[in-house]
């Protein structure tokens, strides 16, 4: 597995420990690169400061032959009038004989009084003093030292590294310090800008939902759990969307229903009521009109009874409780009953049939009482909208996971503008609304009972045959 691959590539706790190593690797980096660059700087810093600072021990005890080989002219010396010190040469009755540098005091002689006070160097003393005997041409003879108190601090650090050292730690500890902190924000700012980013396109997503926004759709690059919870809400969004227009659509069709419902129920209505109040007023006296009236009234209530009829079966086709008794049947011998039956009203329309059932059997898993309903549905349509001398086909045909029947005619045909929503209830020609009384539920009645077997049914046509219904059922 390769860490170093795309985020979207990663998931989220594998991409902070990859980040927090690099985190981990640029404080030790620049921890290093701060600790070498304040060495070397303090070490160029002090070789200067130990050539212009470099003082003079105010020990004599541990001094004092550094001093008494060449008091005028030794490298102690030296150092010692650089520190603003000098050196007094007394002879044996504690009087001043010589001065190596600038004096800065008044006494010229001293008691033996004033000698040990000086040598006690209490703080509150100018000068520091330090003594050591100086023998000269065999008498005896002292070597008095003096140096500012204010340099002492200086010349007690026999190595100046470590003074300035020691003077600098708080400031370089501060800067490391923020140093740090910069890069602990900067690392926090960065992994709560990658957490965030995608949580505000996927907050932003779900605001647009709530404003009903339905088509939104979310597009992150980021890691996988980020890229997982973006497919997750296009995934739901997808099934809300199609549920609100599922449900629009189911909506329309109620209402449409509703008022197609409506007027195909008022229109025989008012037709009874009207031939009834006439009969009942006894306004018609002529037995065979009153005869022709009582058989209007009746077609048209066997009319209402039908609609009530096919509105029933479509509901129950769409209700769960809907029970199916599928089986594995032989299709054959049943197409056969089937348009035996039907056989009286074809030779009576004048139609010609073409019956093309193989001889050998074919099965396939249906209820027989639904794929009954749905091929007299069809047949009965095709003898209904088409004129004398049409020729309807019924043809069976296995298929290799499925078996197909066809009922197709050559009459007039389903207007092009119809096709799109034919199996819609109360879609129906203007000429067949007045003339054959059809409910125009019997398509939609004939689709759902076919989808209910698992199987399509399907409108086509071709100019030799201008409609063909084909019903597709698995084997």
């Amino acid at each position: 597995m390769r860490l170093w691959k795309n985020r979207q590539q990663r998931p989220l706790q594998a991409s902070l420990a990859i980040d927090f190593l690099r985190f981990l690797l640029i404080v030790l980096l620049t921890v290093t690169i701060i600790i070498f660059g304040t060495y070397a700087f303090m070490q160029l810093d002090v070789a200067q400061k130990l050539q212009d600072y470099q003082l003079a021990d105010p020990d004599l005890k541990t001094q004092a032959s550094l001093y008494l080989d060449n008091p005028q002219s030794g490298p102690e010396t030296e150092k010692l009038l650089r520190s603003e010190g000098w050196l007094e040469v007394l002879d044996s009755s504690k009087t001043v004989r010589e001065v190596v540098g600038s004096k800065r005091d008044a006494p010229h002689s001293y008691s033996e009084e004033q000698i040990y006070q000086l040598l006690e160097n209490d703080p509150d003393q100018a000068y520091y003093t330090s003594l050591a005997a100086y023998p000269q041409n065999g008498a005896a003879g002292w070597l008095l030292l003096k140096i500012p108190r204010d340099r002492i601090d200086i010349t007690i650090n026999s190595y100046p590294f470590m003074s300035y050292f020691n003077r600098s730690v708080t400031f370089y500890i501060m800067l490391g310090a923020m140093l740090l902190l910069l890069l602990v924000v900067t690392y926090s700012y960065s992994v709560a800008r990658r957490i965030l980013k995608p949580l505000k396109t996927i907050v932003q997503g779900l605001k647009e939902m709530i404003q009903g926004n339905y088509n939104t759709r979310l597009t992150v690059h980021a890691e996988k759990e980020f890229e997982q919870m973006a497919e997750t809400f296009n995934y739901m969004a997808d099934m809300i969307e199609r549920t609100t227009i599922a449900k629009q659509r189911a909506e329309d069709s109620k209402q449409r229903m509703i008022m197609d419902l409506s007027h195909d129920l008022k229109t025989p209505i008012t037709s009874i009521q009207g031939y009834a109040q006439a009969l009942y007023e006894g306004r018609v006296e002529d037995a065979e009109r009153q005869r022709k009236y009582l058989l209007y009234i009746y077609n048209k209530s066997f009319q209402v009874t039908r609609l009530i009829q096919n509105m029933m079966e479509l509901l129950k086709t769409d209700s769960p409780d809907f029970l199916l008794k599928m089986g594995r049947h032989e299709l054959g011998d049943f197409l056969r009953e089937i348009i035996a039956g039907a056989y009286g009203e074809i030779e009576q329309k004048q139609f010609t049939l073409r019956l093309e059932v193989p001889d050998q059997d074919v099965y396939a898993q249906f209820d027989p009482e639904l794929l009954s309903r749905v091929v007299q549905n069809l047949v009965t349509n095709a003898l209904a909208y088409n004129p004398p001398g049409t020729t309807l086909r019924i043809g069976l045909a296995p298929r290799p996971d499925a078996v197909v029947i066809e009922i197709a005619d050559n009459g007039v045909g389903i207007a092009k503008e119809l096709r799109p929503t034919i199996f819609d209830p109360f879609v129906r020609g203007d000429e067949a609304r007045t003339a054959s009384g059809g409910t125009g539920l019997g398509l939609a009645i004939a689709r759902k009972n076919t989808e209910r077997m698992g199987g399509t049914l399907e409108l086509s046509g071709t100019r030799q045959e201008a409609t063909v219904f084909t019903i597709t059922i698995p084997d």
